[in-house]
Order: structure tokens, then C-alpha cells, then sequence
């Protein structure tokens, strides 16, 4: 059993701040994964849990207990890297069981715990080879052994994928998520792939300049963003937005852009001046005017075999149009779109906060 805490987590490089107070915590056995743009702190924050970047104000707690001055090799966390860290004059069996033979585990009971590693990640024909003789998948599997050989209470990852090419990488996202869930391992998993983190977590915590705009599960943040930031930052394409406002309709709230009049399910306050947003996918090419329909002018088609991506002017602001299979429509060519009122999201202009 592990939950790791983090307790309003500071790190200061001389004057400048780069993790801002960070609140989380991380129950047993969870799979979560930190994204965000690159700088945003999120390799940062891993090193701070691993013990190789010092803490320098708040608390991080492994079952309750404060592990702030607990030394990396002390704290009974494993971490993977992004560019496998592997010893070239080591083989694969060296290399896995390196930090057994640092806590002074006997020969033997190394050798066992490295073969049912490499069972495991299918590493028993490679155990003799030498890093140089592997390939990019092959090399992080023996990361990851070197890490599950060790039996720790926390597993961390540091954008373990990146280096390997597009087929590879949707192979060994399901390969580290179905070892998670064998050992329920706690795990926190850091990228800047949204796909893999959206896939592979229990719960996504997004993070923005050393702070955090939002935490939860997969689908909840794709659906209810909390602001601008995470509404642009979490989904491909991204989201559209336009500027708009709410007004008093005939049956209660709408929200006005252009010549555009949608009721919204929201009281009606007073007017104000918002940021309507719409994922590409809702958005629906129908037949004819009338009312609710959005004009969009086509200016380029792209075709990626499952879906079409039609991008242009929506409303008089640039957007794009996700639609299943393929459109027969023509570069330069106005449609005319539909979209259901339950997926529009409206934000405060000034602030970026969601509104409904």
C-alpha cells in the first residue's frame, strides 16, 4: 500500500519560482499523469518526488510519513527516464539488477528477481546483450525492469516514450498500463502527449507554469475543462472559441455570435461578454438555414482516413470541423453547421473561468 501527498510543494530557483504551492494527492494503486506544455514544472515536480531535486518549502508524505530529507535510494520510489539511463558497459541482466547489488542483495536471489522481470517484459532471450545491442523499445523495457526488480512502493515516469517512434509508442503505452494494473503499483506518469495520458490514467492533473488548472479523471477533464487553458491544452484538434455573449432569449439565456442565437441551460443573470467553445467533433454540417445553424467557410480538407478535418472561418473566427469518414465539400465552399446546446462551453471572458 503507498499514497503519496503532496503538501502546498514549493521550487525556487534563487528568485525565481517554478512550482507554485502545489496541493495533490495520490491514492493506492492510482495511475495518475501529469501534462502540460513543456516548462511547465512537470519533470520538475517528478524530481522533487524522487528525491533528485531538493524541496524548498511544503511537505511530500509516503503513507502518511514526511520524506522531504529522505535520500533517492531511501525512499522506496523507482523512477524510469526519458533516456533510459542504462549502463553501456553493463548487460541487460547487470543493468537490471544494478540497485539490488547497491542495497547489498545477495547473488542468487538477484538472479531470481531479474528472470521473473524478464519474463515479464519478455527480456529473457536479450538478458547477455549490452544496451548498444537493443532496440529503443527493447532498452525501456529493461528501464522498466530495472525498476520492477526493486518491488517499490511508487513507480515514477518520466516521459518514458518519447524517444521511441509512433507505432512503438501506442505499443508500450499498453504495455506499461497493463503492468501497473498486475502489480498495482502507485504511478505517476509525466508527459506531454495528451493521447497517453488520456489513455493509460485514472486521472490526469493538468499543469500550467508550476501550477494546477485542474485534476481528474480522463473524460471528466475532456468534457467539463475548468478554463481556457485546459479547454485549449486538452483535446486534438483543439477547441474552437469565439467571442459571444448571453443575452435574454424568448425561453430564457442564449448565447449570441454573429447572427447566431443558441439558448443556453443556464439562469439568465445579466448580459455579458464570454468566450463560446465548441469541440470540432460537435460540430455537425446539416442541410440548409434556420434557426442555430453557424456559417462556416471551408478554406483547407484534411483526410486522415477515420476523419476528415475541415478547417476555416466559423462565425467570422478561425475554426476547424471534425466529421467521421469523408465530406464531399469543396476548398472555399460556406456550410452550414449545427451543434447540440448540452456541448457548448461558455467562459468569463476576463478570467477564463468555465461558466455552465
Amino acid at each position: 500500500m503507498a499514497t503519496l501527498k503532496l503538501e502546498a510543494l514549493r521550487k525556487r530557483y534563487g528568485v525565481v519560482d517554478v512550482i507554485h504551492g502545489v496541493d495533490l494527492e495520490i491514492a493506492d494503486g492510482e495511475f495518475v499523469s501529469l501534462i502540460g506544455a513543456s516548462g511547465c514544472g512537470k519533470s520538475t515536480l517528478l524530481r522533487m518526488m524522487a528525491g533528485l531535486e531538493e524541496i524548498t518549502e511544503g511537505r511530500l508524505l509516503l503513507n502518511g510519513k514526511v520524506i522531504n530529507n529522505v535520500a533517492p535510494k531511501d525512499r522506496d520510489i523507482a523512477m524510469v527516464f526519458q533516456n533510459y539511463a542504462l549502463y553501456p558497459h553493463l548487460t541487460v541482466a547487470e543493468n537490471m539488477g544494478f540497485s539490488l547489488r547497491l542495497r547489498g542483495v545477495t547473488t542468487p536471489r538477484i538472479k531470481v528477481a531479474v528472470a521473473e522481470a524478464a519474463e515479464i517484459l519478455g527480456l529473457g532471450p536479450f538478458l547477455k546483450r549490452y544496451p548498444k545491442a537493443l532496440s529503443g523499445g527493447q532498452r525501456q523495457r529493461v528501464a522498466m525492469g530495472r525498476a520492477i526488480v526493486r518491488q517499490p512502493q511508487v513507480f515514477l515516469f518520466d516521459e518514458p516514450l518519447s524517444n521511441l517512434d509512433a507505432g512503438l509508442r501506442v505499443q508500450m503505452r499498453s504495455e506499461i498500463r497493463a503492468l501497473q494494473r498486475r502489480f498495482g503499483t502507485t504511478s505517476i506518469y509525466v508527459t506531454h502527449d495528451q493521447l497517453e495520458a488520456m489513455t493509460m490514467s485514472d486521472r490526469i492533473v493538468v499543469l500550467n507554469s508550476g501550477r494546477i488548472e485542474q485534476s481528474g479523471a480522463p473524460l471528466e477533464v475532456y468534457d467539463r475543462p475548468a478554463n481556457l487553458f485546459v479547454a485549449t491544452f486538452i483535446g486534438s484538434p483543439r477547441m474552437n472559441l469565439i467571442d459571444a455573449r448571453i443575452a435574454q432569449g424568448p425561453a430564457g439565456a442564449e448565447v449570441r455570435f454573429g447572427d447566431v442565437a443558441i439558448p443556453v441551460d443556464m439562469p439568465f443573470r445579466q448580459p455579458a461578454e464570454v468566450v463560446l467553445g465548441v469541440r470540432p467533433e460537435h460540430l455537425r454540417p446539416v442541410e440548409g438555414d434556420g434557426p442555430g445553424r453557424i456559417p462556416f467557410r471551408v478554406e483547407m480538407i484534411e483526410l486522415t482516413g477515420a476523419e476528415s478535418h475541415l478547417y476555416g472561418q466559423l462565425a467570422g473566427a478561425p475554426g476547424v470541423v471534425a466529421v467521421p469518414g469523408r465530406v464531399q465539400v469543396r476548398e472555399r465552399q460556406v456550410v452550414m453547421l449545427s451543434v447540440e446546446a448540452g456541448n457548448l462551453h461558455l467562459f468569463e471572458k476576463a478570467a477564463g473561468q468555465r461558466m455552465n
